[in-house]
């Protein structure tokens, strides 16, 4: 199952990447996920939408032949990174490649709440028209006290946390083939 990861930050030593890359390591045996870079896409100008960047296209292409989206965010100010809401607006229009794409939405933070309120906020956003992913319901994954929890090389340790990112893993695995079938009926 090919798996595209679009995660909102672009910090050098960001736990959302971590995060995204511990997932990848983790589940390398159950998913493709590969992680795409939207922290180098110019800002979204509707001037140049029919005539992109090769940056765009070549990122619009990989969401495209995907089985699916894992968006991973921060949250700043209660809110999602622009990287993230840029990589949206980017992949909202013309092609509309993110429409029917069965998602998975995760977020870690120092906070004890983790992302809850950026990932209300992209829940709203992926439920747009022209966005309209499908988003993996009852399955949150909010990573709370990040830096209590992972290793200093990125790996989760807080036993807790992997086996419920586990559980929604496998919750979404199943998810996107049913999703798939039931397109493909269509």
């Amino acid at each position: 199952m090919r798996i595209v990861a679009l995660v909102g930050s672009n910090r050098k030593d960001s736990y959302n990447m971590k995060l995204t890359t511990f997932m990848q390591n983790r589940y390398a045996n159950k998913l493709e996920l590969e992680i795409l870079p939207i922290d180098h896409l110019p800002f979204y100008n509707e001037d140049d939408e029919l005539n992109p960047p090769e940056i765009v296209k070549e990122i619009r292409e990989k969401i495209k032949e995907s089985d699916g989206i894992l968006f991973a965010t921060p949250e700043y100010n209660a809110s999602i990174p622009a990287v993230l809401k840029n990589a949206i607006d980017w992949f909202s229009r013309v092609e509309k490649v993110l429409i029917g794409k069965p998602a998975m939405i995760v977020g870690a933070s120092q906070g004890a709440l983790g992302t809850v309120k950026a990932q209300l906020q992209l829940r709203q956003i992926l439920n747009a028209p022209g966005v309209s992913t499908l988003t993996l319901p009852g399955n949150e994954v909010y990573v709370g006290s990040v830096h209590e929890k992972m290793d200093e090389n990125g790996n989760l340790m807080d036993e807790a946390t992997i086996q419920f990112i586990d559980t929604v893993v496998n919750n979404y695995i199943a998810w996107v083939e049913k999703t798939v079938v039931y397109e493909s009926a269509y």
